[in-house]
Order: C-alpha cells, then structure tokens, then sequence
C-alpha cells in the first residue's frame, strides 16, 4: 500500500459528497440538516496477522498487517457514510467522526459518522 492509500477517504470529487471533520465548510452555507448518518462495518482478524501482531508485539514496531487491516476496515465504513449521505439527498457530511471498538472479541468495529447536510455556494 502506498501512502495515499493511508491518508485518508476519497475526494469529493469522486463521490459528490463533501465529507470533512469541521462544524462547517468555508466558501458555503447550510441549506438544509438532513440528519445523522453513519457507515458501519465489522472485520475479523486474520489468524496469520494475530501470529505476526503476537511476534511483532515482543520486538517491537508497526504491526503492518493489522495497520493495513484498519485503514481498509476505515475506508470501507467511510464508503458506506457516503453512500447513506447520498441516499438521503445530502451533498455533504459536517462533523464527521470514527469510533473503534472491539466486538466480542472476534474482530474490530468502525462506525464512521456524522451530520448529513446539503450545502450550497455563499455569496462572495
């Protein structure tokens, strides 16, 4: 995986959706709160990165598998926010968040939410 691939979910401009962690957006106003939306997904962990993770974890430094696990665990509940965003007539996502969280042991939980909302320009 390259580093583009770690930084972050897709522009704007492939999806329609502006997606961005702030209260607002500069250069726009808020016509309309749609409402909370989220993306959900739930992975399991591989076996063969659990043995790496438990090797890795007495000798140190980044546990590249389940490092790669996440960002697309991540990306994957990011895709789902946007499609739920779209699916409600929004153009944008204010406020969005992660929550991580183990479920029952058995593999990672990633809700990526937020305030669905459609913008439009200000006048400059």
């Amino acid at each position: 995986m390259g580093i583009d691939e770690y930084t972050g979910g897709p522009a704007a401009q492939q999806t329609g959706v502006l997606v961005v962690t702030t209260n607002d957006a500069p250069g726009y106003r808020v016509d309309r709160v749609i409402g909370e939306v989220f993306g959900l997904t739930v992975r399991s962990r591989h076996l063969g990165s659990q043995i790496g993770a438990g090797l890795k974890s007495m000798i140190g430094g980044e546990l590249k598998g389940l490092t790669k696990t996440l960002v697309e665990t991540r990306n994957q509940a990011m895709e789902r926010l946007i499609e739920g965003a779209k699916a409600r007539g929004a153009n944008a996502v204010l406020m969005m968040r992660f929550d991580v969280t183990e479920a029952a042991d058995v593999g990672t939980e990633v809700c990526a939410y937020g305030t669905a909302v459609v913008l439009v320009p200000t006048d400059s």
